[in-house]
């Protein structure tokens, strides 16, 4: 059966057989005409203010497969295929192959519960790849075992997902003890679990710590979902959850060749208020700006949702050998790590960044039918 049309001053309104009805608005039909966009490039090219915003169709008809409308006499009228108006109906959220619903975790998934995939695995199989890249973003953590000794095998998987995420420490970086460090990751310290680079405008998306060699004593791992933490916070203390959310506070990173500053949020919110990203580096923190006011009330929950990441009722601890990589979100996955003694063996990871966006392309594009 043929749908109903029916056209009001501002929109048409279609009914379906099934009873899916959408409404129309004109100045979006016509926004949306798909003669309005490049036939190569696929970019829109129609210029919206050649168009009044209270424009109407002289005509409208439904076909057996689409719509049309008559704007003027002399133009060519707007056809589109009715399948694709009733998915694209305003008001209906668009599909997304990369909007996948996070899972948080606590201590109890354990080391086991981790997602892992075999490197030669995802390197020759792109259903592979599409359910390792869904099931990581998932949990915003797996692990990646059978890596070979090149050091630059971790690297090349990644390159498989996107481009890679150049900072001040270079496209790739070198986690180990060294003399003259610029960065506490590069000393044999204890690190607590934190996110990466706060300080960046936008820090990068999902780390690569491909392990090269784990011999030293001490060097243990620990990841935390930050954001599973960030949702009990909300339950057992929303006032300190209210400031995370809301107060922005200044992290900064500076050596002879850089200062680079930025203000963020430690819990970050999407438009649902889900908590969409954690933003938590007690090591680059800058010295707090806050008034007065504000600044015990901002402690007292800074410390609150620090005490929290301590918990053992959140981290999961396991030692990384060589020939493993441990991937996750660094916007969503604090990571930290165990002392170690350099003088007991070698330990050597090699990272890398490939942004959340890269990420998403990827998997949209390897779904696509």
């Amino acid at each position: 059966m043929t749908p109903n049309l029916t056209s009001g001053a501002e929109s048409l309104e279609i009914s379906w057989p099934d009873g899916t009805v959408g409404q129309f608005p004109y100045i979006w039909l016509r926004d949306s005409d798909p003669s309005g966009f490049h036939a190569k490039t696929g970019e829109r090219d129609f210029d919206l203010t050649s168009v009044p915003l209270d424009l109407a169709p002289h005509a409208a008809e439904i076909t057996a497969d689409a719509l049309i409308l008559t704007w003027t006499r002399e133009a060519a009228p707007s056809r589109f295929d009715l399948d694709w108006v009733k998915a694209h109906r305003p008001g209906k959220v668009r599909y997304d192959p990369a909007d996948i619903a996070p899972v948080p975790w606590r201590a109890e998934l354990g080391d086991n519960g981790v997602p892992r995939k075999d490197a030669s695995t995802l390197m020759s199989s792109n259903d592979a790849l599409a359910e390792w890249l869904e099931q990581t973003k998932r949990y915003g953590l797996s692990i990646v075992t059978g890596l070979s000794d090149d050091p630059e095998a971790g690297e090349t998987v990644a390159r498989r997902i996107g481009h890679l995420r150049e900072t001040n420490f270079g496209v790739t970086f070198e986690v180990m003890s060294k003399p003259d460090p610029i960065n506490l990751a590069y000393t044999s310290d204890a690190l607590p679990l934190h996110t990466d680079l706060t300080n960046q405008d936008a820090p990068p998306g999902y780390q690569f710590l491909h392990c090269i060699a784990n011999e030293a004593q001490g060097g243990g791992s620990t990841f935390c979902d930050g954001a599973a933490v960030a949702e009990d916070l909300r339950t057992a203390d929303p006032e300190a959850f209210e400031i995370l959310s809301t107060v922005s506070v200044p992290f900064r990173f500076h050596d002879n060749e850089t200062d680079i500053r930025s203000r963020k949020r430690v819990i970050e919110l999407g438009a649902k208020g889900e908590v969409r990203e954690v933003c938590f580096n007690a090591h680059l923190a800058d010295i707090l700006d806050l008034d007065p006011s504000t600044m015990t009330t901002f402690y007292r929950a800074y410390r609150k949702f620090m005490q929290m990441t301590r918990d053992p009722v959140y981290g999961i601890p396991f030692r990384l050998s060589g020939g493993e990589m441990v991937v996750f979100d660094n916007r969503r996955v604090m990571h930290g790590r165990e002392a170690f003694d350099p003088s007991t063996g070698f330990r050597h990871l090699r990272g890398c960044y490939v942004d959340r966006g890269e990420w998403d392309s990827r998997l949209r594009v390897l779904k696509r039918v």
